[in-house]
């Protein structure tokens, strides 16, 4: 069942909270592979919507994505969020971002395009796969910009699939244009155990 369809289905209420401290929980802490997909690839069906209509959101991270029944989720806080006209925004001097989700062009030169969301998303697939782990951990922000800089990327997770980080790792592409468009995100996770992972089985952790 689709996301739209789900949601027409009833009444939402998002009474689980946001995802990032819903991933902490006791609910959340069990959750297996098969539903974190399933959460990314409605997370990324809703980004390529935002992708059609021109808009950036600037601030995707699992804080602003608010899960409901059935694990339903929805991208929440548009507060950063802009329309584009030439496929990029930059932002004013001195704005403040969350720099670990936030891609190199734009936490060091305040140049924002779809490209730069497509960056904090595969931030966002680390919190998923880890439970909702701080990203880089037992780093500072000064520390990050410093790394990804000189070309560090976060290593694959414990238990998460080699695909995925695969995907992470195209997410965080150094030139922004060779990063994956949402509409292709989209797909892969939605078919990603039909044509990626068809011999998936549970392990202790994903």
């Amino acid at each position: 069942m689709t996301v739209n369809k789900r949601m027409q289905a009833g009444k939402y209420s998002w009474a689980k909270g946001s995802l990032l401290d819903f991933l902490k929980d006791g609910e959340g802490r069990a959750l297996k592979l098969p539903n974190l997909v399933d959460m990314a690839g409605q997370v990324a069906a809703g980004m390529a919507y935002i992708e059609r209509m021109n808009y950036i959101h600037r601030d995707l991270r699992s804080a602003n994505i608010l899960v409901g029944d059935n694990l339903v989720c929805k991208i929440a806080d548009f507060g950063l969020a802009r329309l584009i006209e030439d496929n990029e925004y930059t932002a004013r001097q001195g704005a403040k971002f969350p720099i670990k989700w936030t891609a190199p062009e734009a936490a060091l030169y305040g140049k924002f395009t779809i490209k730069s969301d497509v960056w904090s998303f595969g931030i966002l697939l680390t919190e998923l796969v880890t439970k909702g782990r701080v990203p880089y951990p037992g780093m500072n922000n000064r520390e990050v910009l410093e790394q990804v800089e000189r070309g560090y990327r976060m290593p694959c997770p414990q238990d998460c699939p080699s695909s995925l980080h695969e995907l992470m790792v195209q997410c965080w592409k150094k030139d922004p244009e060779e990063r994956h468009t949402f509409e292709y995100l989209q797909a892969f996770l939605e078919d990603y155990f039909t044509a990626t992972e068809p011999q998936y089985q549970p392990g202790d952790n994903l």
